[in-house]
């Protein structure tokens, strides 16, 4: 070993011996925090959203950004589990990319509990069987999931926080040949994300929507293929590894950009971070110009639309409620006024929840 190398590993040695103890007593600190909060909340979106934010803007690097947070996310979460071990429910089995949703975002320091649907998410959450639950919202490219939105609108959870999750696909199988797959089985959105792949690379063969992509890959590998026929999932590289089964491609999107963005629910209000989000749902008179009307106050106080979504009431016939995504806290000011003459306005307004932005 040259004189050199030997040198930079013990400086390497010694910095783990800073970073260790400065962890460590950053952890006390947590722990005392935790004693002194007179709500019992120990999970704080805003006041992480706050550090990550800061640490980003005083990373020079070489670390990405990206990696700086997955650092501190980790760092957070052993921290918080001093205080709390928090209990996260989410779509299953293991290796969706709900999972690794509830992975970013709450570290390991945590209790998976692994649901059959979202519906059962949102139910676990409300009967307080968890502490929190992540679902999916919408996908940039094959845009809402109805079913979360619906639950959204009956249910009295809040929602705490959101996290956007670059998606990935891969083709699984236990064949290694990629000619002899007959039948691929996924998530209907995901068969939708891979529509262009699919019908160029493996055109003959059928697509079969299941309830997610890590169900698709358990199928797959506890299937016993009778004929010579042989089936694929598409599903994430985690999938492949868990249910231990060959890649036979990856990166597989027609977006490059394929992005997915979750939510976390829970029963408790979030206080502002300084950039935030609120999501409220809502529906207009039945009069001419009502839409336009319900909306105006929005842009006679500044507030920025950055989502509108119809879905069915489920109520009447072709009657809609609205789905509103808007820049800003609902104690903001200007959102707070926009909020009191919308809820004037409009014949139904429900606040969801106001939560930090996604940090990357």
């Amino acid at each position: 070993m040259s004189e050199q190398l030997k040198q930079h590993r013990n400086q390497i040695d010694a910095i783990d011996e800073q970073v260790l103890k400065l962890v460590n007593e950053r952890a006390k600190l947590a722990r005392q925090i935790g004693t002194l909060k007179e709500d019992g909340v120990i999970y704080r979106p805003e006041r992480e959203a706050q550090v990550l934010r800061r640490l980003q803007e005083s990373n020079a690097g070489p670390l990405s950004n990206e990696a700086v947070s997955n650092i501190f996310r980790a760092v957070m979460s052993n921290c918080r589990a001093l205080e709390k071990e928090l209990s996260i429910a989410f779509l299953g089995p293991l290796g969706t990319y709900s999972e690794e949703a509830a992975l970013k975002q709450f570290g390991l320091g945590r209790t998976a509990l692994v649901c059959g649907s979202i519906d059962e998410v949102f139910r676990t959450v409300e009967a307080n069987q968890v502490d929190y639950g992540v679902v999916p919202v919408e996908n940039s490219t094959e845009g809402a999931i109805g079913l979360t939105l619906d639950l959204l609108l009956a249910s009295s959870l809040k929602i705490c926080g959101e996290v956007t999750l670059p998606i990935h696909h891969c083709l699984l199988s236990q064949q290694a040949d990629i000619t002899k797959i007959t039948h691929v089985f996924s998530h209907t959105q995901s068969l939708a994300q891979c529509h262009e792949w699919l019908s160029k690379t493996i055109p003959k063969a059928g697509r079969e929507a299941v309830t997610s992509n890590a169900r698709a890959a358990q199928m797959i590998h506890d299937l016993v293929s009778a004929d010579g026929t042989f089936a694929a999932a598409i599903a994430s590289k985690r999938a492949a590894e868990l249910f231990d089964l060959n890649v036979l491609a990856e990166n597989i999107e027609d977006d490059a950009k394929n992005t997915t963005r979750f939510l976390v629910l829970g029963h408790h209000e979030v206080a502002a971070s300084g950039y935030d989000k609120t999501s409220l749902v809502m529906t207009s008179k039945n009069k001419p110009g009502a839409m336009v009307e319900l909306l105006e106050p929005l842009s006679k106080h500044g507030v920025s639309m950055t989502k509108f979504e119809s879905r069915p009431s489920k109520q009447g016939l072709w009657d809609y409620v609205f789905f509103v995504d808007i820049e800003g806290h609902q104690t903001d000011a200007k959102v707070k006024a926009a909020l009191n003459e919308c809820q004037q306005r409009a014949s139904f307004l429900k606040v969801l929840g106001s939560y930090p932005v996604a940090v990357i």
